[in-house]
């Protein structure tokens, strides 16, 4: 038996070869920097992911571990999916009797994570993000999966309005990539928008997305497409987040608040809305994925 609860990272719905290999680096990347605590990472929600979190569950087991903390590895709750994190978990207990469990919160919106957007939004406009006057006249969508559920989709919104506090961009607009409105076109023209008449705004189309996949894809293709259509308007892409230092510094404050939170060490269902509520918290504790286009001139 370990002696730390083992960490389950628990990623949502994903069959891209790319976003298991992020994963992969984000555990290894946990493992260096806190060898004395066991971690493991897959996908739930998705049938024939590369990267099934049931594997990761008996990998830990397999190296004794026989109590998990389990954080959804999600800048947002998912809102309804066809195979919830519950049922997984509850399944790998019935598989391995014994195994107790207990679920922390998502990891976004955090400052930690704002601060990653912010670089990867100076990567993707380069040296034309230096001047306060250049971010005055850039406008952001931040662009989310997209839920049935509108307490997730409001946390992208909330997402929007903390990264544009205090950073001098004209704007953070939100859009989606399925299930919700606006969708990316929509919301590129309320960007448009919002630059009004005088020097050509730019946009930033900003993915908020912690791991590479097919929704990130076609984000990146409907954006071409609407920037194919506005050749007046400069339209550039930024990258996800990525198994980043900020990321698992994250992942580690969520499982010490999920170990601390529930003693003695017991069962408990994921909520998947922790990080709304974690928010509220005067100390942030609460239990419960290169440049798109070059400018107009450039294409």
């Amino acid at each position: 038996m370990t002696t730390s609860p083992a960490l389950l990272i628990a990623g949502h719905g994903t069959r891209d070869e790319g976003g298991a290999d992020a994963l992969r680096a984000l555990v290894r990347l946990l493992a260096e920097r806190h060898p004395e605590v066991p971690v493991a990472g897959g996908f739930f929600g998705a049938p024939a992911s590369p990267l099934p979190l049931s594997d990761a569950v008996d990998g830990l087991v397999e190296r004794g571990a026989d109590r998990l903390a389990v954080i959804p590895l999600l800048t947002a709750p998912t809102g309804p999916v066809p195979e919830e994190l519950p049922t997984v978990l509850a399944r790998a207990s019935e598989r391995h009797p014994g195994l107790t469990h207990v679920c922390g919160a998502e990891l976004g919106p955090h400052p930690k994570l704002l601060d990653v957007l912010e670089r990867r939004l100076d990567q993707a406009l380069g040296s034309g993000a230096r001047k306060p006057a250049d971010r005055a006249r850039t406008t952001v969508l931040l662009v989310g999966h997209g839920a049935t559920d509108p307490y997730a989709n409001a946390e992208v919104a909330r997402a929007a309005r903390l990264l544009w506090e205090g950073r001098g961009f004209a704007g953070v607009e939100t859009a989606f990539v399925s299930q919700a409105a606006p969708d990316v076109p929509a919301g590129l023209d309320r960007c448009r928008a919002l630059a009004g008449a005088g020097e050509p705004g730019r946009i930033v189309v900003l993915p908020y997305f912690l791991l590479p996949g097919g929704p990130v894809e076609r984000l990146h293709m409907q954006a071409e497409g609407w920037a194919a259509a506005h050749p007046g308007t400069d339209v550039f892409g930024a990258t996800v987040i990525g198994p980043e230092p900020e990321v698992a510094d994250v992942i580690m404050e969520r499982y010490r608040a999920a170990v601390a939170g529930e003693p003695p060490f017991a069962s408990a269902p994921c909520g998947c809305r922790a990080a709304a509520e974690d928010a509220r918290q005067p100390h942030g504790a609460a239990w419960q994925g290169a440049s798109l286009t070059a400018g107009a001139g450039d294409r």
